[in-house]
């Protein structure tokens, strides 16, 4: 989960308990913090800006013109179109657990420099360009977009002569990533409706229909006829993540899953996901999660 920086506090000024903000401009972004220390609701909020909105700490309900209402938590985010107005409510907020989020303003120009990097390195599997990221998409930041966003409150809350260097190339890197994790979720449910419309999308209906099966880059090419190396490649381009890394993402939600029921041990979830290493399952489920399978289990059994 992200955290504010001690440099944040420091600065920072309460003037007000509910949306509190304090803001860090840099010369093609804007870093809004927001502190909310009392329950509100219905509290209206607009950027000229497109804006990537990432909860910290607490739980917001958002509204959101032409979608559905969601509860915005921890390790959550969002994408919005300048001018898009958000009504929020905050049902949880207090003195001592106040809510905290944080809204990255983003220059059009900046956001159109990360798609045409991705343009210049190919295509999409279908011969579409890239192009910027649908508004209003909402998905829970993977490991890297966390450590992106917690580098950017360092940046931004530092006293450094070239910090607005290190943001550009850090917002770069952020928008190429969040434009792969919505191209991997738009394939990964296109898997359950639409799979044999393309070729990736084939291709993960056939890894998470196999997958305590063999699954490697010669079969799945050879699945997708595609060269290997063709296939690893657009693989790659277009998710943000090889074949290999995209199968154990895969195996680990159906172990967190199987880990869930109380019944299921965790050898039962072990080789029901996959994996051919118990040793190794356990090394890799603890890197992602911060939990031992074991641990995992137990916390899910009490909380669940």
């Amino acid at each position: 989960m992200l955290n504010l920086s001690s440099a944040h506090y420091e600065n920072r000024k309460l003037e007000n308990h509910v949306e509190n903000r304090t803001v860090h401009t840099l010369k093609n972004a804007e870093l809004n913090i927001f502190e909310t220390h009392l329950q509100a609701s219905q509290v209206y909020l607009r950027f000229p800006q497109p804006v990537l909105a990432s909860m910290i700490k607490g739980k917001k309900v958002m509204h959101l013109d032409g979608s559905p209402s969601f509860g915005f938590l921890p390790g959550e985010s969002v994408i919005l179109p300048s001018n898009e107005k958000m009504v929020i409510d905050f049902p949880e907020a207090s003195v001592h657990n106040p809510t905290q989020c944080l809204a990255l303003a983003l220059s059009e120009e900046k956001l159109q420099e990360a798609v045409d990097l991705l343009n210049n390195r190919g295509t999409k599997q279908n011969g579409l360009e890239w192009s910027v990221m649908d508004y209003n998409y909402h998905f829970t930041n993977d490991v890297a977009i966390n450590q992106i966003l917690q580098r950017l409150i360092f940046i931004f809350t530092e006293n450094h002569p070239s910090k607005d260097i290190f943001s550009d190339l850090l917002i770069q890197e952020l928008v190429i990533r969040i434009l792969q994790t919505e191209t991997k979720s738009m394939y990964r449910k296109k898997s359950l409706t639409d799979a044999n419309n393309d070729r990736i999308s084939y291709i993960i209906k056939f890894i998470r229909e196999n997958l305590t099966e063999d699954l490697s880059i010669d079969i799945l090419s050879e699945k997708a006829y595609m060269s290997e190396s063709n296939f690893y490649r657009t693989f790659k381009h277009e998710l943000g993540s090889s074949p290999n890394d995209f199968i154990i993402e895969e195996r680990l939600k159906v172990a967190e899953s199987l880990l869930r029921n109380p019944r299921m041990s965790v050898k039962e979830a072990y080789l029901a996901s996959g994996f051919n290493s118990f040793s190794y399952f356990c090394r890799i489920f603890k890197k992602k999660k911060n939990l031992s399978p074991t641990e995992f289990k137990e916390k899910s059994n009490i909380f669940g």
